[in-house]
């Protein structure tokens, strides 16, 4: 980042008398003041502890001037109602004054590895940067968008929502010249109440863009909700962009889509995969990238850790880890592409499951509808874990043969983590494979890092 003091104080509307420190250059902002570096603009955040508690130890670290909300002495601040407004304010400012070209994706599945393949694809032509991790909300956003390098031609930043509104927040920073929704499923459903308020606040992505392409499933439920002032683009079967002659391997697709001449190779499981990978050629498609290079980018695509991937245990099975987060949508996803692979030789396969989280109200009847996408006859054995994955087990245990269902608790006076990472380890041989699914917070990831 490359900022004038004066342009800080202009941007965030400072409310105090800036004039009399000096216009010298900033070169990044930090809400941890143990990051700070010489140059450094210091944002006091309010969370478990109070930032401004850190101004003192920012500047010693090497900060030039701090964002405050209440007067400070003997070092240069500007002042502000509210940091985290301020924040926004600056960013939003940075994208007008470096015309950075802005890529926002969105969705209730996939948006992080359609992120990724966006950035691997556009990267082949252009210096491009993307969300690192799930910087992905009101504060994650505006870093990325203060992080990016300088030469920063492309950026691709990933929008999350946990409430309504909080898309329209981030397409207004951003400003996006092209939009992404994935799909509309049920991810924090508790807090939306139903799908169409989910659809809506999706939809917000919208709602910053000036003259841009906003790329959407043809999914009925949003269409109420579609722009009429920006170019829509569909996704789907016989819709504007579309997905032939799809083969799925074991861990790669092959697959052509409709406008362009070339097969498409992405080294990942799952058709939903398939059309993450459409997503992001057309993106580069629209932006400038040849053929052969957006089939580079997607060949050789880098993904954020913990997403879906194909790993090897110690002894040689095969593990599909999905443990990143869950609902019900990617749920039946991943569990089509597994059962779909064929068994190794002489080799059983297993799934563990665990508790899929914010559906609200309803969460018991999604976890029990699980059951109609598990096939019994390609599954030999099922673990379950936790509170909410007990309604599942009323129904497996009528479709699965004595001792081939297993259950472990996890509630607020038992968690049988433990046991379930020494059952599946022990049971777990060369040649099976074990798919794993589950929200974070479920912890699935521990279990990955036993049979590693």
């Amino acid at each position: 980042m490359r900022l004038k003091f004066y342009e800080l104080a202009d941007a965030v509307d400072a409310q105090n008398n800036f004039e009399k420190f000096p216009n010298i250059e900033l070169s990044g902002i930090e809400f941890d003041s143990r990051k700070i570096k010489v140059g450094d603009i210091f944002l006091p955040l309010k969370g478990e502890r109070d930032g401004h508690d850190f101004i003192e130890t920012a500047f010693e670290n090497g900060a030039v001037v701090t964002l405050s909300e209440v007067e400070i002495e003997n070092h240069p601040y500007i002042l502000v109602e509210d940091c985290l407004a301020a924040f926004q304010k600056l960013a939003a400012f940075y994208i007008e004054k470096t015309q950075v070209e802005v890529v926002a994706v969105t969705g209730s599945n996939g948006k992080t590895t359609t992120k990724d393949m966006i950035d691997s694809v556009l990267s082949t032509t252009y210096k491009t940067y993307k969300t690192q991790g799930n910087y992905n909300n009101e504060i994650g956003l505006p870093y990325t968008i203060l992080h990016m390098p300088d030469d920063t031609e492309k950026l691709v930043l990933e929008m999350g929502q946990d409430h309504m509104g909080d898309i329209h927040l981030l397409s207004d920073i951003a400003k996006p010249k092209i939009a992404v929704i994935t799909l509309i499923g049920e991810s924090h459903i508790e807090f939306f109440g139903s799908r169409e308020k989910i659809a809506q606040g999706k939809m917000q992505i919208a709602d910053g863009m000036h003259q841009g392409i906003l790329v959407a499933p043809a999914d009925k439920i949003i269409n109420k909700f579609l722009p009429n002032d920006q170019e829509v683009v569909r996704f789907g079967p016989n819709e504007d962009i579309y997905i032939d002659n799809l083969v799925e391997h074991k861990d790669y697709l092959e697959f052509e889509v409709n406008f362009l001449d070339t097969k498409l190779i992405v080294p990942l499981p799952g058709k939903f995969n398939a059309t993450n990978a459409m997503l992001a050629a057309y993106v580069g498609k629209v932006l400038g990238v040849k053929e052969h290079d957006i089939r580079s980018g997607l060949e050789n695509i880098q993904l954020t850790k913990n997403r879906t991937e194909w790993l090897v245990a110690s002894n040689g099975a095969d593990i599909l880890s999905d443990v990143y987060n869950a609902n019900p949508t990617a749920m039946r996803l991943i569990l089509e592409t597994f059962q779909a692979i064929p068994e190794n030789t002489d080799g059983a396969k297993a799934v563990v499951l665990a508790d899929m989280k914010e559906l609200g109200e309803e969460s018991s009847k999604y976890h029990e509808q699980m059951i109609t996408a598990i096939d019994p006859d390609k599954i030999d054995r099922l673990y379950l874990y936790g509170q909410e994955m007990e309604a599942l087990v009323e129904y497996a245990k009528d479709i699965f043969p004595k001792g081939h269902l297993k259950f472990y608790r996890k509630d607020d006076e038992v968690d049988e983590l433990d046991e379930l990472i020494n059952d599946v380890s022990n049971d777990l041989k060369a040649n099976d494979q074990i798919l794993l699914k589950g929200s974070n917070s479920m912890n699935l990831s521990k279990v990955v890092e036993k049979l590693l």
